[in-house]
């Protein structure tokens, strides 16, 4: 059951991997406690100079990085692209690493699973890493939505449903979820479907849907549906996607996204567009951005069984933290971090600040797991 006035933890513990500048070593991890209200700095080995972290009424706040997260020498980890058969649909995921537990990593809208190529190989370390991309998405396929008639396919459940079998067909093993954005939904939706598989999610600027039919008044949503039938149903709608699916207007979109924008390269324009360009992606295109309806995070929140780490970069211009810090009050999530001068996509804008953050979640609950079984 969701509550506004949970109590604030008074104390939080993460436990940091941080990687060596020895050739194939491994520093212990760190514990570092936050003290509410206070300010921390740690002096970091290796690479890392510097780390800065608060807690403050139950929020966990994160610095950047002073330089980067490296590992000197270490070995380079292969990242293979596979494809899987899912109910006859070909479905592209990409994996890496042969040990640790495993991470299934989940983007948002108009993305893929490149935009997890900053992650992947740190991760696959010491984990299982796979990153998919979901069905209408990448270089999975994209069946027209009108062959199923008038039940929507690109829904949550449909994509939750091909996390789910994708962890018991490929992986065969429970997983945590790693999400972006809508992603966030997917991985909330699959872990209310099937709690066994999902040991933990970690959300990273899960979609609020503000435009999701309940967020609107009730005069307003005639009009909204009028709009949703122009786009879907008119050459309207396959005009506005022309005018957004070029390399200029996808790097004006990211540029806003990003609050960092030298992170906004050519590499990922490409890797963003191209597969947008592929036969179908209009219509999956038009028949997601006219999806009103479906769950909301706060509906799932509450009912989800596995542990919730929520991360936030708090200059998403899209999902305004503001209105992002209640999900932090629901019993179910255990932090809510805050990503300093981050858009809305850290994983790929700040990966040094999000996957030493994964390695400590998933570590911490995987330890857990171990010592009660």
């Amino acid at each position: 059951m969701a509550t506004t006035s949970a109590p604030a933890l008074s104390l939080s513990k993460l436990d940091f991997p941080f990687l060596s500048s020895q050739r194939n070593m491994r520093i212990a991890p760190l514990a570092l406690t936050f003290s509410k209200g206070n300010l921390h700095q740690f002096q970091m080995p290796g690479r890392i100079s510097k780390f800065i972290g608060a807690k403050s009424n139950g929020f966990v706040l994160f610095s950047s990085l002073n330089g980067h997260i490296e590992a000197n020498n270490a070995p380079e980890v292969q990242v293979q692209s596979s494809f899987w058969n899912w109910k006859g649909y070909s479905i592209r995921y990409q994996h890496a690493g042969n040990s640790g537990p495993a991470l299934v990593l989940v983007h948002g809208f108009g993305a893929n699973s490149d935009h997890w190529r900053k992650n992947i190989p740190v991760l696959a370390r010491t984990h299982r890493v796979y990153s998919i991309d979901l069905i209408g998405y990448g270089y999975s396929d994209k069946p027209n939505p009108r062959q199923f008639g008038e039940s929507p396919f690109y829904t949550f459940d449909t994509w939750a449903t091909q996390i789910n079998e994708f962890c018991v067909d490929v992986i065969k093993d429970e997983a945590f979820f790693i999400c972006n954005s809508i992603g966030g939904l997917v991985g909330l939706q699959a872990a209310f479907m099937e709690p066994q598989i999902c040991k933990g999610l970690m959300l990273i600027n899960i979609s609020l849907r503000m435009l999701h039919i309940k967020k609107q008044p009730w005069y307003g949503r005639p009009l909204i549906k009028s709009f949703q039938n122009l786009l879907r149903n008119t050459d309207v709608g396959k005009y506005f996607f022309k005018t957004v699916a070029t390399p200029e207007s996808v790097r004006n979109i990211l540029r806003q996204c990003y609050h960092d924008t030298s992170q906004v390269t050519d590499e990922l324009v490409e890797k963003i567009l191209l597969p947008g360009l592929e036969p179908g992606a209009v219509d999956v295109f038009l028949e997601f951005i006219c999806y009103s309806g479906g769950p909301l995070p706060e509906e799932l929140l509450p009912k989800v069984k596995c542990p919730v780490l929520i991360a936030w970069g708090d200059k998403d211009p899209w999902e305004p933290i503001e209105l992002g810090r209640a999900y932090g009050n629901f019993e179910s999530v255990e932090d809510f971090v805050v990503l300093p001068n981050v858009g809305h996509c850290p994983q790929d804008e700040a990966p040094d600040l999000v996957n030493p953050l994964v390695e400590s979640f998933v570590a911490r609950h995987a330890a857990l797991s171990s010592s009660i079984s």
